[in-house]
């Protein structure tokens, strides 16, 4: 039981990962579709965040007294990503305005439906 709470950070994982696919999979709403995928990459921030944390660990700097140190360049690639990550939501948001304008729907099936009608 120590062994589950002592590792609850990758069991977040886990449950926000499957919570952002569900909703990914189960939604035809285009915007909610747009948020699970959103959740999913928080999943997996969480994962190299919580992969990149080393115990008793300090930052990098060398100093007297101290012999672990954490890596760093988890936490830099999780800055970046979350910078893309902001950047492929407006792009995704964006077309998703486009989509609405275009079929006057942002519900899959109705945008579907609409093309096969053409």
């Amino acid at each position: 039981m120590d062994y589950i709470l002592g590792h609850y950070n990758y069991w977040m994982v886990i449950l926000l990962m499957m919570l952002g696919f569900y909703t990914v999979v189960s939604q035809g709403n285009l915007i909610k579709k747009i948020a699970g995928l959103n959740i999913f990459q928080t999943s997996v921030f969480l994962l190299y965040i919580s992969i990149g944390n080393v115990k008793h660990g300090t930052t990098p700097i060398v100093a007297e007294g101290f012999t672990q140190y954490s890596n760093p360049l988890p936490h830099v690639l999780i800055l970046t990503a979350i910078v893309v990550g902001v950047a492929t939501t407006a792009l995704g948001l964006a077309l998703i305005i486009r989509i609405k304008e275009a079929y006057g729907s942002v519900e899959e099936d109705d945008i579907h439906n609409q093309d096969q009608s053409l």
